[in-house]
């Protein structure tokens, strides 16, 4: 393996060496987990999307299309996990190929999973629990998984209620999982304070994961390009996205520009620079300097992060462009569990993140 990041290439044109290189390995279909419908090739497909928009080449929405028609059939069926919040969303794919085809087997797909949402078990307020057999939890990462989905399902099929509905699983994880020293989020809350993790008085895990808070800032951000300007909550959406940031430049790795799995513990031997929450941090911090929410140092601090994440990347024997440092997907826990977690290179959580990094801070350059 080889380091190639050189600043000499443009944002854009790391985004298509990313998304080439897993062009050139895989069929759409052979996206691994291979075959399934699931948010691995749902996050990295939706990076390649935001590159179609960038770049118009329509060889990326094409792909996008050949990994939806292996899983959606002509009259819209689909096999999905039906008992939690990560199956929805790679359901972000079927708006914009409804509209470019007008077929409806992509809107029927995507009203199946906007019907899971009605099905799913909730906490006495309200808020989805992340999956069925996580009883009475919430996790930061549901916020993306569905939320997203849920304001463009509202904006394209004309279901305005979905609005307050997310907004609502937003505030709820404000109100139970924010931690207001730091303005950082806890990984998961479990209402009835049953799992070996949760706080007893609070119900909260313990520690403050890179990727769930990646998965958050992603969430907020998009929320506010997808919320009408009218709309009741976005101004305090807006000044959430605002602090959020202000925190996280507070944890950046001065060296490096990256940020530590478990964030605000960079000073701990055993924890280590995670590549894909430091890209999900760079697209936040990069979107809310651009909406004009972000604090003074905002947009340095987007390009120093961007900057790290280039220096690290390698490429293989067939010049295909690496990703390493990527934590696998990872449920909640202590601070042991997580920096213990297995390190993967171009697990596509981290490829896709990467991408939208990329697409999202090219404008600051």
């Amino acid at each position: 393996m080889e380091m190639i990041g050189s600043l000499s290439a443009t944002p854009v044109e790391w985004a298509k060496k990313a998304c080439d290189s897993l062009m050139e390995t895989y069929a759409a279909g052979e996206l691994p987990p291979a075959h399934r419908w699931h948010y691995h090739q749902g996050v990295f497909l939706c990076g390649m999307e935001l590159l179609w928009e960038a770049v118009q080449e329509d060889r990326y929405i094409e792909y996008i299309q050949q990994y939806v028609d292996d899983l959606v059939d002509e009259q819209g069926n689909l096999y999905f996990a039906r008992d939690e919040l990560d199956a929805v969303q790679a359901g972000l794919l079927l708006f914009a190929l409804h509209k470019r085809t007008g077929e409806m087997k992509y809107r029927t797909a995507a009203e199946k999973l906007r019907h899971l949402l009605l099905t799913l078990n909730k906490t006495s307020e309200g808020g989805y629990w992340h999956k069925d057999k996580y009883a009475n939890q919430m996790w930061l990462d549901g916020l993306y998984m569905a939320g997203v989905f849920s304001l463009k399902y509202a904006n394209a099929y004309g279901e305005p209620g979905l609005r307050e509905t997310v907004l609502h699983q937003e505030r709820l994880m404000r109100k139970h999982m924010k931690d207001e020293a730091t303005g950082l989020l806890y990984h998961a809350w479990d209402e009835s304070k049953r799992m070996p993790w949760a706080d007893p008085q609070t119900g909260c895990s313990p520690e403050f994961w890179s990727r769930s808070l990646g998965w958050y800032g992603l969430a907020v951000s998009q929320f506010l390009d997808l919320l009408p300007a009218e709309e009741p909550g976005r101004a305090e959406l807006a000044a959430e996205l605002g602090g959020f940031v202000e925190a996280l430049i507070r944890y950046q790795d001065g060296e490096s520009g990256l940020w530590y799995q478990v964030v605000d513990k960079g000073d701990r031997p055993d924890n280590w620079l995670e590549t894909s929450g430091s890209c999900l941090f760079v697209y936040a911090i990069a979107r809310a300097v651009k909406l004009g929410i972000a604090p003074p140092g905002a947009a340095a601090a987007a390009r120093k992060g961007y900057e790290g994440l280039i220096r690290v990347l390698q490429q293989d024997e067939e010049g295909n462009l690496i990703l390493p440092g990527i934590c696998i997907g990872t449920p909640a826990g202590d601070y042991e569990s997580y920096v213990t977690r297995p390190k993967v290179s171009n697990d596509l959580h981290g490829v896709g993140a990467l991408v939208m990094a990329c697409v999202e801070i090219q404008g600051l350059y």
